[in-house]
């Protein structure tokens, strides 16, 4: 099952944007958290797209950095099973943002949805539209579809689109760490 595009577009730069900013353990590696310019060059990786090559200030990144990392929050209450705990920290986050509809122009000349924040700043825009997409997730029944990697020594988060819905890891190199690790446990064993 699929989000429609804008919403697969604000969850996968949401899952971006955690992954980059927040800290923890990436593939059973420390992950700090960026600051100064490296910090601004992961919030501009993360959101960047043909076309769009955003100039975040100081200000726009600590404006943003608390809702990613509520974001963050919201996938894990999600992966634990907690849905009422994560529709109340998107329902808070939705209303600090006051995200909302509206109709906009595609470069293909066809209307399309997009969730933005009382004004077009950098950080409300994307916060606006981070807060929208995880509601939309989670009104959609599809929350089930975020997570947090299984695999040892890694916290980064997922977004799930397969059509079977068993993704379980952030990444093929965790998913590889997983396999190698059982086989080498049943290898040692036999």
């Amino acid at each position: 099952m699929r989000f429609n595009s804008h919403v697969d577009a604000v969850l996968d730069t949401t899952v971006r944007l955690v992954n980059a900013l927040t800290p923890g353990t990436d593939g059973g590696r420390e992950h700090p958290a960026p600051v100064g310019a490296a910090l601004r060059g992961a919030v501009v990786e993360a959101v960047r797209y043909d076309g769009y090559e955003p100039r975040p200030s100081a200000r726009d990144l600590a404006a943003l950095l608390p809702e990613v990392h509520a974001a963050r929050e919201v996938v894990e209450h999600l992966d634990a099973g907690d849905d009422d705990a994560a529709a109340a920290l998107v329902n808070g986050m939705l209303r600090r943002t006051r995200a909302h509809p509206e109709l906009d122009r595609s470069p293909d000349g066809r209307w399309a949805i997009h969730f933005h924040g009382p004004d077009t700043t950098f950080a409300r825009g994307w916060a606006a539209g981070i807060a929208a997409g995880l509601a939309m997730a989670i009104g959609g029944d599809l929350g089930s579809r975020l997570g947090v990697c299984e695999a040892s020594g890694c916290d980064r988060v997922w977004v799930d689109r397969s059509r079977n819905t068993h993704r379980r890891f952030c990444s093929t190199r965790c998913q590889n760490r997983v396999k190698a690790a059982a086989h080498r446990r049943r290898t040692r064993t036999a």
